[in-house]
């Protein structure tokens, strides 16, 4: 596609030539289909290779080609027998197929506005008013010819002035001139000159005089050929800048000589009552149009004051007060409040519990919708006169003045919005929110105000979905604890000071350890060990998670491809590794799995992929094809924590999982709570059913592992058989005869041995296994 408009560029100036020679009417002929022939199949092929929108405009500028083509072949032949009008017919409706191209053009670029139409009247006016006082008018005073054959012969350089005031309307909204505009440009010049030309003869009798007139019009001819087929064409209906405005200089270069014509008009030909009449009519048709287009540009720029300002104050995704609004409001709730009274003004932040989650899992489309869906939601659970604004992300503000029943009632309302789901794109989604408060007396400060409560509601967060916090100062150390620790997270990252231990996987009837968890932990050099469930939250938030779980994975493979190697563990011991729901997200998180398993010698049925439950809701987008695609790798899926979230029958037959893990919350209530043991019971034949394993999670006394083995659990992890230890300290407990001194340990533990009952190494490996105090995960 690059070398033919060349080509065809090349093939255009070539026949021009050939035409100009006049060798013979055939020939001419020839040369005139050759050309016409190339730039109607550019018109038509060209758009479909190079992409160019909208395919509606180039295909009426192909069937203007068309026309054009007829017109230019027959104008010898109909004007020699007498019959000229018969070529103007053909001719008129490829200016209008091709008018209709560029308005479309204009359309696509969003640049058709009120001022570019007054722009083209304005030029239309002053254009028509020369042509027909310089062209038409003389023309039809010619003698032994047809009056309206004479008129059209003068007003054809109107036609071309009409187009070439819409081709310069396109260039107002290019950064650049792509060729293939400026090849639009050059045909609407040379359609001009060659109109023209005949203009002239015609007015002075003639219709047709020799074969030069007709060589701007084949050159037009090629240049419209050439502008579709350039690989540039799909920039022409694309906006690329901000149209220009209604009074730049370069709209001016269009207005300033139409205005001056009826002026010059007047002085050059004015000598007659009816060219006077005429120029005045138009003149005054002129300066309407002007001060309309006056009128029009000052409103559209006092409307574009207004959208300016409301954006500011706005939020654009909602449309509710954003943060410069709001504490405006503030400042004026602070100014109505008693002074020394029980009323203060309250500041009421709320953001939404997993809505990160709904971003990773449906995408920030739905996020966005959700957050819409809230916005009005709340807007309409609050009380007319209370503002309400939008902070940005997942965030809300409302805040009134009054008591603290005042307060509590306007929380009430704020946690009525929540009872009902949310159906976003087709999906239920059941949300929460955590709400921080803060409130002050006259004396306060909006911003004050505002951070304070966003303090609050990011401590309510910290305590789980669905908190109500109020602010006090102790909060702002918490505030920069938590910033320091993800600086200090940040370098642990990049320094590698984080850790992966291993909590074994326990076939429950022979007490082997079949594959272990990996589990990252954290050892701060001055706070000492740092729980996950502090450090997790905040790498999630920090956008961290994902570096975080590749960090895990990759090391957890290195340690498993060294323990197959020298033996510390079997060939079907498997390593289970958490991933999140960002990583499943990620459309490439298949291949990067796949290359990490080959590069450290790992089969992938010794590894298994934890995921929550939460991420099988969302079975139609990326973390559905991520999931299956997972498991066509080979590698084990495990469904974590299950039975606390969207647990079904359905999502799991949906879903290639090859094994579920009970959730600690129904293992620890086991033997003291029926409704456990009947859940725990339930998973385990649904799980049977569907040739799912089982594991069950924090197991820690025999009971509760005798009565996970009687319902049929297979697996079990917990501090019964060990906690998660370093990788010196697994190998050594659980290489060879570890299995037996992880038992013993757990036998100490529950009493039913002594120390004294075993042998020196015996209770050397139990030590080991048993000496770890952390029980994080």
């Amino acid at each position: 596609m690059t070398e033919r408009w060349r080509l065809l560029a090349l093939t255009g100036v070539l026949a021009t030539i050939v035409y100009l020679l006049n060798l013979h009417p055939a020939l001419n002929a020839a040369c005139t289909l050759v050309i016409g022939g190339n730039t109607i199949w550019a018109c038509f092929a060209g758009p479909r290779r190079t992409g160019a929108q909208p395919r509606r405009a180039w295909n009426l500028v192909g069937c203007a080609g068309i026309i054009f083509l007829v017109g230019i072949v027959i104008r010898p032949f109909v004007t020699e027998a007498g019959l000229p009008l018969l070529a103007d017919c053909c001719t008129i409706p490829g200016y209008v197929l091709f008018s209709a191209f560029f308005v479309d053009l204009l359309r696509a670029r969003q640049s058709l506005e009120r001022h570019t139409i007054l722009d083209g009247m304005i030029v239309c006016l002053a254009g028509g008013l020369a042509s027909t006082l310089l062209l038409a008018v003389p023309a039809v005073n010619v003698a032994d010819r047809p009056d309206l054959v004479s008129a059209l012969a003068g007003l054809y350089p109107l036609f071309d002035v009409i187009l070439l005031m819409l081709v310069l309307s396109l260039t107002f909204t290019a950064r650049s001139w792509p060729p293939s505009l400026i090849s639009m440009v050059i045909a609407m010049a040379l359609l001009f000159v060659g109109d023209l030309g005949y203009a002239i003869i015609g007015a002075q009798g003639l219709l047709y005089t020799s074969p030069l007139l007709d060589a701007p019009l084949l050159l037009a001819y090629t240049a419209f050929g050439v502008t579709p087929i350039h690989p540039s064409a799909p920039e022409m209906g694309r906006p690329d800048r901000p149209p220009v405005p209604a009074w730049s200089g370069r709209r001016m270069v269009l207005l300033i000589p139409a205005l001056a014509t009826p002026f010059l008009l007047l002085v050059t030909i004015g000598d007659s009552t009816g060219h006077r009449i005429a120029i005045a009519v138009v003149g005054a048709l002129i300066v309407a149009l002007l001060l309309i287009r006056a009128i029009a540009a000052v409103r559209a720029q006092a409307a574009a004051q207004r959208l300016a300002e409301h954006q500011a104050t706005h939020d654009a995704l909602t449309g509710l007060p954003n943060r410069r609004m709001i504490a405006t409001s503030i400042h004026r709730l602070l100014g109505k409040t008693p002074t020394g009274g029980p009323e203060s003004t309250w500041v009421i932040v709320l953001g939404l519990d997993g809505f990160k989650y709904v971003n990773d899992s449906w995408g920030h489309d739905t996020g966005d919708r959700l957050v819409i869906e809230v916005g009005e939601r709340l807007r309409a659970c609050v009380h007319d006169e209370v503002p309400v604004a939008a902070l940005g992300g997942d965030e809300f503000l409302v805040t009134a003045v009054g008591d603290r029943a005042v307060a509590d009632r306007l929380v009430d309302d704020v946690r009525a919005c929540f009872d009902k789901p949310f159906v976003v794109s087709d999906v239920e989604l059941k949300i929460s929110a955590s709400v921080g408060i803060a409130h002050a007396g006259p004396e306060g400060e909006p911003e004050e105000l505002m951070r304070d409560a966003d303090t609050a509601m990011y401590q309510a967060k910290s305590g789980g979905p669905g908190n109500t916090t109020i602010f006090d100062v102790s909060m702002h150390d918490e505030v920069r604890e938590r910033i320091e620790l993800e600086v200090a997270l940040r370098r642990a990252l990049g320094d590698n000071d984080l850790w992966v231990a291993y909590q074994p996987l326990i076939d429950i009837e022979t007490g082997r350890a079949i594959g272990a968890e990996a589990l990252v932990r954290w050892t701060h050099p001055e706070r000492g060990p740092i729980s996950p469930a502090e450090f997790v939250p905040i790498a999630e938030d920090a956008g961290l998670i994902g570096m975080l779980g590749d960090w895990v994975r990759q090391e957890a493979l290195r340690q498993l491809s060294a323990w197959r190697a020298d033996g510390t563990v079997d060939d079907d011991f498997y390593l289970s590794i958490n991933v999140s729901a960002k990583q499943l997200t990620e459309p490439n998180f298949p291949l990067v799995v796949s290359a990490e398993l080959l590069e450290f010698k790992v089969p992938p049925r010794c590894v298994a992929l934890e995921m929550t439950e939460s991420v099988m809701v969302d079975n139609t987008g990326t973390s559905a094809r991520t999931v299956f695609e997972l498991r066509e790798l080979g590698v084990k899926l495990l469904i974590d924590d299950f039975g606390t979230g969207f647990s079904g029958l359905g999502y799991l037959r949906r879903f290639p999982v090859t094994g579920v893990k009970i959730d600690r919350s129904f293992v620890i209530g086991l033997g003291a709570d029926e409704e456990a043991g009947e859940i725990v019971r339930a998973i385990v034949a649904m799980s049977q059913a569907l040739r799912l394993s089982v594991i069950a999670e924090g197991v820690e006394t025999r009971p509760q592992r005798d009565t996970l083995a009687s319902f049929g659990v297979t697996i079990g992890q917990g501090w019964l058989w060990g906690p998660a230890v370093a990788p010196a300290d697994f190998a050594t407990a659980w290489h060879a005869g570890g299995a037996a001194a992880q038992i013993a340990a757990a036998q100490i533990a529950a009493g039913q041995l002594t120390a004294g009952q075993l042998t020196a190494g015996q209770l050397t490996a139990a030590q080991t296994a048993a000496g770890s105090t952390e029980r994080h995960r």
